[in-house]
């Protein structure tokens, strides 16, 4: 079957090859040319000349056989192609991402766009050549782009002498330790300091998910005898603390209690903050006046 058809948006642009390696590549004239329809087989060559929206490409048979998909159909004679007078395989896609088509045919992985339009237009590419992998792998990278995880909170947890220092030294916002180790101990807990203790704990990372960009929030877990005590530190300094455990006698015997002071630990965290603040105030009033 042969088509008299007029191709002009199909002119080569010839955007995909370097000029010395066009040198070789027969200009195709297409301003009133013919094309047909035809079963590509094995008597075409293992080698494909594709004109791809205008940009060129030689790739394989092998290559676009790879993997299900239309273009497997395609060069596999299970369809017709649009072939021109001088063997160009003519498909009528824009060319833009067709190399990222055919380095995943090569090796199933290519290199994703960063830009959610770029992607959106791989996405719209890998569906007209139905490679379901790819167009998998595109679709979940442009979720994460649309709906991005929200920003993780990283807490320090000491488990060494001098740790803590050193954070100290090195952050530049205020710091709150929360030191809590159940199995210091020496005697019996009351009824309700098992349930006190996991308020506290559950206190402090409710703090590090709603001050986290103004405070450094750290736990120490070892290397403490306190059972449950918050620490306040601005400027590298202890500007608070606040111990939630006390002894109290019961009948013949000792026993530890451990408190759950929510507003006074809600007071110190903003003291804190604000008292970073009117340091910031001096700093910035000194400079001004050394200027």
């Amino acid at each position: 079957q042969t088509l008299n058809i007029d191709l002009p948006r199909l002119q080569p642009y010839y955007s995909a090859y370097s000029p010395e390696e066009m040198s070789d590549v027969p200009v195709v004239s297409l301003s009133s040319s013919q094309a047909q329809l035809v079963r590509y087989t094995s008597t075409h060559g293992d080698y494909v000349r594709l004109n791809v929206g205008g940009t060129l490409f030689y790739t394989t048979t092998g290559t676009l056989t790879k993997h299900d998909s239309m273009l497997k159909a395609m060069f596999s004679g299970r369809m017709d192609v649009l072939l021109d007078t001088e063997g160009w395989v003519l498909i009528d896609r824009c060319g833009k991402h067709f190399d990222k088509i055919l380095n995943y045919l090569r090796d199933s992985a290519t290199p994703l766009p960063e830009m959610q339009q770029d992607l959106e237009e791989l996405l719209a590419e890998a569906k007209y050549y139905l490679i379901e992998d790819l167009e998998t792998r595109v679709h979940k990278r442009l979720t994460m782009l649309r709906d991005p995880c929200p920003p993780m909170t990283y807490v320090p947890v000491l488990t060494a002498p001098g740790q803590l220092q050193k954070i100290l030294e090195n952050s530049k916002k205020p710091v709150v330790r929360l030191m809590y180790n159940r199995s210091n101990n020496k005697y019996s807990y009351t009824s309700n300091s098992d349930e006190n203790l996991l308020k506290n704990i559950e206190l402090f990372d409710r703090l590090c998910v709603k001050f986290a960009s103004r405070v450094m929030f750290v736990k120490d877990v070892v290397g403490t005898s306190e059972i449950c005590c918050w620490t306040f530190y601005g400027h590298g300094k202890k500007v608070a603390e606040i111990c939630c455990e006390s002894i109290v006698y019961a009948t013949e015997k000792k026993q530890t209690k451990i408190e759950f002071p929510e507003t006074k630990i809600y007071e110190e965290s903003l003291n804190l903050m604000l008292f970073e603040e009117r340091l910031r105030d001096v700093d910035r009033t000194s400079a001004a006046h050394a200027a």
